[in-house]
């Protein structure tokens, strides 16, 4: 054996055993690492095949080993570039379905088929021989159409995988950034040994990619040793950072935009990573066109956002991003609550207003009531209610059935509704009943409303098909005393014990409740 050649095997042998021992390294804390650990073991297994059947193919004897040999090759050559460019997706987060993956892995299935019935068909070689000039271990080949598809998948998935690593150089931390150069450089190292082999470059007679693959694997095994390679990796940020359901934007100390993940991109197709480096304010007026309406706190605080011209609302979370007390910069969180919000809405909406008329339910009615009746006693200013009954309802619906009276209800409501102000609460006080409370009302101008009410019910007959049913009110009104320990059920007794005078007295009439304790109408 030469010393060229004792050269030769020595590097390959040394790229063999290192990608050994990464798989041993590796599998033995396997339990400590991701998931990635395992791709990263089928990876450097696949090499160290490689490696060690390229060493044996040159200290073969004769031509059988050889090819022996070279069909050992290719149990682990072919598939060791697919499975690089798997395990560098996987790192950089990048989903591979399991079909996907099978895919990849098909024509390195081919070629080792190929190579181990080559002298059937002699698609991958043509001609597979000892070299006439240098003689044993030294081979002269003529490759065939299959070899060329084989160098193109190979050199390209090396490719894809370190492009694929220098594409995510800008969206890297530099805590990461050590890790990508040393994976890159793993790839460029093979991909361009493979290269010059494939065009002629190389020593006659020898792959020189097995003699190159020790650079790579000392490069990974300080990448796993020296930067926490399989335990953080920037993988995390896609899993986790790019998987939040949440919109989230990262910005500097100065308030510009220096990330976001795709939830954001969602929200705002308009988001796009040539906004790097731009003021968040002027980046939210380019994306919602309208000025930010909440202040960017220098502490953590949650508050609520409508965007403009639209029905969506976000729950904004702030958050100060701190290093050593020093402000970094933040973190804006926007989770989308509007369907929330439109259920809390709904929700609302059925516990505070009447299923049929859509006004106020008794319930509501008190506690705003409430609330405007204190303010009235506070401020000394006069409050009045007024208690309304439709006069004969229930002998509508023993005529015409409750699905008439229900109609008749929110007739009744209509043409209420017509002679209200805002800010005046009416509502359905039960049944066939209604109650208005009247804030800065006097009994006079209360039961002045009261008529105009009465009369305008009266005035207005409901109509069923071309048949017009007369309808009535009976109405009690009572304006709150002035007394300090007056309180609003006093007052809600008294408009209806006004209410129940209205209708002995023969119905569809207003009467107002006393200080006196007397009614008039």
């Amino acid at each position: 054996m030469t010393s060229q050649l004792t050269t030769y095997v020595t590097l390959i042998c040394t790229s063999g055993v290192l990608n050994l021992y990464l798989f041993l390294y590796v599998f033995l804390k396997r339990h400590h690492y991701s998931k990635i650990a395992v791709l990263f073991m089928l990876y450097t297994a696949s090499i160290s095949i490689y490696c060690f059947a390229a060493a044996m193919g040159l200290l073969a004897a004769n031509l059988g080993q050889m090819k022996f040999w070279t069909t050992v090759q290719y149990i682990g050559m072919p598939v060791s570039s697919p499975l690089g460019l798997l395990f560098i997706m996987y790192y950089l987060g990048i989903q591979v379905t399991c079909k996907r993956a099978a895919a990849l892995l098909l024509i390195p299935l081919i070629s080792f088929i190929m190579v181990a019935t080559n002298d059937w068909h002699h698609l991958h070689y043509r001609s597979f021989e000892i070299d006439a000039a240098l003689g044993i271990p030294f081979i002269y080949q003529e490759i065939g159409p299959w070899y060329a598809v084989h160098g193109i998948f190979t050199f390209a998935c090396m490719f894809a995988a370190f492009s694929l690593l220098v594409f995510r150089w800008r969206e890297t931390a530099k805590t990461y950034r050590l890790q990508l150069v040393a994976l890159a450089f793993g790839q460029l190292i093979p991909m361009s040994s493979s290269f010059l082999y494939l065009v002629g470059v190389a020593p006659p007679g020898i792959d020189p990619v097995p003699m190159v693959l020790w650079i790579s694997s000392v490069l990974y095994l300080w990448a796993i040793n020296s930067s926490r390679l399989f335990t953080i990796m920037p993988i995390a940020k896609d899993v986790i950072f790019n998987s939040i359901n949440d919109g989230v934007m990262v910005l500097d100390e100065s308030n510009r935009l220096i990330e976001f993940n795709q939830a954001c991109r969602h929200n705002w197709p308009k988001l796009n990573k040539t906004m790097y480096g731009t003021d968040f304010e002027l980046l939210w007026v380019e994306l919602t066109g309208s000025p930010f309406p909440l202040k960017l706190e220098t502490d953590a605080k949650t508050q609520e956002l409508k965007l403009p011209q639209s029905e969506q609302v976000f729950q904004v979370r702030n958050s100060p991003l701190e290093q050593s007390g020093n402000k970094k910069g933040q973190l804006l969180i926007f989770t989308d609550i509007t369907e929330l919000k439109k259920l809390q809405e709904k929700l609302e909406q059925q516990a505070y207003t009447d299923e049929l008329t859509q006004i106020y339910n008794r319930r509501a009615f008190l506690q705003q009531c409430e609330l405007e009746f204190k303010a009235a006693k506070e401020n000394s200013m006069p409050f009045s209610v007024i208690l309304m009954d439709i006069d004969h309802f229930k002998r509508v619906n023993d005529t015409y059935g409750h699905a008439i009276g229900d109609q008749l209800l929110m007739h009744v409501v209509r043409v209420c509704q017509a002679q209200l102000t805002e800010g005046q609460i009416f509502a359905r006080y039960g049944g066939e009943e209604f109650v208005l409370a009247l804030k800065a009302y006097s009994r006079k101008e209360a039961e002045a409303l009261a008529h105009r009410l009465r009369k305008g019910i009266e005035s207005q007959p409901f109509f069923m098909g071309k048949e017009a049913i007369s309808v009535t009110l009976s109405l009690g009104v009572a304006e709150m005393p002035n007394e300090p320990e007056g309180k609003l059920f006093q007052l809600l007794n008294q408009a209806d014990q006004a209410l129940y005078m209205a209708k002995e007295e023969g119905r569809n009439r207003v009467m107002v409740y006393t200080a006196k304790q007397q009614l008039q109408s």
